[in-house]
């Protein structure tokens, strides 16, 4: 990087409350700042989240705003190409920089840390690489997008779930209705019904004859409040692709001359935005699995036994799987809290504000992780209410998925962990996929 206009942050200067400090270039003043900002504590991310970083900084780079020398972007291609995976502790980010993460890759490509899996050759960083590789939020970015497409998946597979559900409940189909959905600009309420209804059409798209003349919320009102996750997943895919190929670095070499600019572009607060509400729009999705496993125990909704128990009296059926679920959406609950409302100020008070989105993409990887397991709770329960009553799903689409629930039936009251582990399975694998 060839610059002519005196001071440079992080080039001619030090970094964060040393800006005003002239930075001595001797030795090797990039393997000196890529050390002092390793960090190296925490969790260390998973092999497609390392993997994710690696890919998602080398497309920055080749954007041409960090100001790195080719040889850096080349090696870090190399290790991309040759399926290397670093080890990259999380601790450290905040929402304006992975400072902490790449500076271990950084080390990693140098050969001063090893490589957690493969391997890739060494390079040499030039003494101008050291900032600009640094500034980035490729990790934040990496794990988010992971997640996001995690969740995007499982909201489909919470549909197929549901419709099981709706079978075995003997649901109304009127709150799908086309006509219903025409009478409000909601396009995603619209797309949810749309493939409800082609899940629940009988032989010959005949409609089933429904047992009430109004459903319980959790099925009447499935399109709307999926629909919401649903755009708060399409908000985030169009901020993440945005963060993927933007030029964020600070400084900002152009490419067209060498006058460096000094921003904030690297702020990734919009990002910090949407995964805050995508977090708060899934348990409402959550709540209404929930609602719906409540309904299928309750003979008074489906004509079925109580707690759909086949035994002596007093037999306690799935009973306990509502407490599953109950203790699961609390806990998801608690991963849904914005992080956007707080506050961090660093570097002697000269950096007063962060975006928090790094915190907002691990919770979005945390509930990942814990949406499979409750709605594997509604899952064996809808499973297990069609077992009883097998006419109710006969001809719908979403018996393609009954059919993959090939856990033995067992009907008197046994442990039921390895059913729900099983169902589990089941979700994780996609019940569909986009």
């Amino acid at each position: 990087m060839a610059v002519d206009q005196g001071e440079v942050y992080g080039l001619t200067t030090g970094v964060g409350a040393l800006r005003t400090v002239d930075l001595d270039t001797r030795g090797t003043p990039t393997l000196r700042l890529w050390r002092s900002h390793a960090g190296g504590t925490g969790a260390a991310l998973g092999d497609a989240e390392a993997r994710a970083t690696m890919l998602v900084r080398l497309h920055q780079l080749l954007r041409g705003g960090a100001g790195v020398t080719p040889d850096l972007t080349a090696g870090l291609a190399r290790a991309v190409e040759a399926g290397a995976v670093p080890t990259l502790r999380d601790h450290g980010g905040l929402g304006t920089g992975d400072l902490t993460v790449l500076a271990q890759l950084g080390l990693t490509l140098a050969g001063e840390l090893p490589w957690r899996s493969g391997g890739a050759p060494v390079v040499e960083p030039a003494d101008t690489d050291g900032l600009g590789f640094l500034s980035s939020s490729a990790a934040t970015i990496a794990v988010a997008s992971l997640a996001v497409v995690r969740l995007a998946d499982l909201l489909r597979a919470a549909e197929q779930v549901a419709a099981l559900s709706h079978l075995a409940l003997r649901g109304s189909v009127a709150a799908y209705d086309a006509r219903v959905l025409a009478a409000k600009d909601d396009p995603f309420a619209a797309a949810v019904a749309a493939r409800m209804r082609s899940l629940l059409d009988g032989p010959d798209g005949q409609q089933r004859e429904p047992a009430r003349l109004q459903d319980p919320f959790g099925l009447r009102a499935l399109p709307q409040v999926h629909g919401a996750a649903e755009a708060a997943v399409a908000a985030a895919e169009q901020v993440l692709a945005g963060e993927i190929g933007a030029s964020a670095e600070n400084p900002l070499v152009p490419a067209d001359d060498d006058h460096v600019l000094h921003h904030g572009q690297f702020m990734t607060q919009r990002l910090a935005s949407v995964l805050d509400a995508l977090r708060a729009a899934l348990p409402p999705v959550l709540a209404l699995s929930h609602a719906r496993l409540s309904a299928l125990l309750d003979a008074r909704l489906t004509g079925l036994p109580a707690f759909l128990a086949d035994g002596p009296s007093g037999s306690s059926g799935l009973m306990i799987a509502e407490y599953v679920a109950a203790d699961l959406y609390a806990r998801a609950s608690t991963l849904s809290a914005p992080v956007t409302a707080g506050r961090t100020v660093l570097s002697l008070g000269l950096e007063e504000h962060a975006s928090h989105s790094t915190w907002s993409a691990r919770l979005c990887a945390d509930l990942a992780d814990l949406v499979p397991s409750l709605l594997a709770c509604e899952l064996v329960t809808a499973v297990r209410a069609l077992r009883i009553a097998p006419d109710r799903a006969l001809g719908a689409a979403a018996a393609g998925l009954l059919e993959r629930c090939d856990w033995e039936h067992v009907a008197p009251d046994h442990v039921l962990g390895p059913e729900l582990e099983a169902a589990a399975v089941v979700v994780r694998a996609g019940c569909a996929r986009r």
